[in-house]
């Protein structure tokens, strides 16, 4: 399959290399003025992997623009952006892939939303997500993640050309929820991080088991299956969210509570706000994601919102 990767950070080179490893046409677009970029076309590596002769680079949007399957993994915040760099080209009868969780900060739309809004009708949108590290992806260690799209013969397609014996893909059946529940378990990964930072980890079985019961019910209220935040798009990504040394959302929150500066991108910070406002439209309680909002946006003391988080009304569990 010819296929173009739009985006050459971390997680987008190493799609590309993926994709290239299993037999595929690929071709990896980056900003000619990007670091990044700069780096894989003079040394044909990054810091966790090493492009074969086979893979292509370019700066040329119009040239990548060619192939039938356009894989983008970018800032999540950044992707309306680009889709209205795209829409001069009229593209018509592309698959576009979506490697990114996340949810529209001014909006509260899910980023296939953002893309359908902007692309012809003809173009079909997949979702790739899941559990994951390229850090260990690298090295061997396999993982399960799932595909999910509103068009079932692209999920078949996708699935058995992209499946081998380092990615198992499982076949997503609720594109609304595999949404949300991916882009909020980085939040989940923050308020982790966070607990990590003041010594209380053991307050993550609790973490996990509450947040996912909150996010079931707001993938609910919007109209989506609440058993898809106990699979892989969420409770099945939170080993590599709530516990990897190699989460960035986790890392953030606990470097937050440290004090010490960190300049990865953390998915789950923009996430946070976006959820804020989907609790307040669908009029769904989320007290784990307000309470990380709380810290982040109204510069709550951490103490202090974990205290109110004990405080709340006794309930049941379900």
């Amino acid at each position: 399959m010819k296929i173009t990767v739009i985006g050459c950070g971390r997680w987008g080179t190493f799609i590309a290399w993926y994709l290239n490893k299993i037999g595929h046409d690929v071709t990896l677009y980056g900003k000619e003025n990007s670091t990044h970029f700069k780096q894989l076309v003079s040394e044909r590596k990054n810091s966790y992997l090493t492009l074969s002769d086979s893979m292509k680079l370019s700066s040329t949007l119009e040239k990548v623009l060619e192939a039938d399957i356009i894989v983008i993994s970018i800032n999540s915040q950044g992707l309306r952006a680009l889709m209205q760099e795209l829409s001069p080209y009229n593209l018509k009868d592309k698959t576009f892939i979506l490697c990114m969780k996340g949810i529209e900060i001014e909006t509260g739309k899910r980023l296939s939303v953002v893309v359908r809004e902007n692309m012809d009708k003809s173009n079909k949108i997949a979702v790739w997500i899941g559990p994951g590290h390229v850090e260990e992806f690298v090295k061997g260690v396999p993982n399960c993640m799932v595909i999910d799209s509103l068009d079932h013969h692209v999920k078949e397609l996708l699935i058995k050309n992209f499946s081998s014996e380092l990615i198992r893909f499982y076949y997503g059946k609720d594109l609304l929820g595999n949404e949300i529940g991916a882009a909020s378990k980085n939040v989940i990964g923050i308020a982790a991080g966070v607990l990590d930072g003041l010594g209380l980890s053991s307050l993550k079985g609790a973490l996990m088991s509450r947040g996912t019961r909150e996010i079931a019910r707001l993938i609910k209220a919007m109209g989506g299956n609440e058993l898809s935040a106990y699979g892989l798009c969420h409770l099945g990504d939170y080993e590599a969210t709530v516990f990897s040394k190699y989460s960035h959302n986790r890392k953030f929150g606990e470097s937050l509570v440290k004090g010490i500066s960190y300049d990865d991108l953390a998915e789950g910070y923009y996430t946070a706000k976006a959820l804020k406002k989907l609790s307040v439209e669908y009029d769904v309680e989320l007290p784990i994601c307000n309470a990380v909002y709380k810290v982040l946006y109204e510069n709550k003391e951490v103490k202090e919102v974990i205290n109110e988080l004990f405080e709340r009304s006794l309930k049941s569990e379900f």
